[in-house]
């Protein structure tokens, strides 16, 4: 089964960035996230939403 959820350390590997600069996205709202008890998850579509912003906004430049 695929993974909907990865926590920020694997997220943060996926993106290659660090584990602070995904914190930065998650609380500037470019990333979004989920509390499950206390445990921040990130969505794999986030990501995916995440860097198809990130290419249109370079596509416009």
């Amino acid at each position: 089964m695929t993974r909907l959820l990865l926590t920020v350390p694997e997220a943060a590997e996926a993106l290659a960035i660090s584990r602070s600069k995904l914190y930065r996205l998650i609380s500037a709202g470019a990333v979004t996230s989920l509390r499950i008890d206390g445990s921040r998850r990130i969505p794999v579509s986030a990501l995916t939403d995440y860097i198809t912003r990130l290419a249109t906004k370079e596509e416009a430049a």
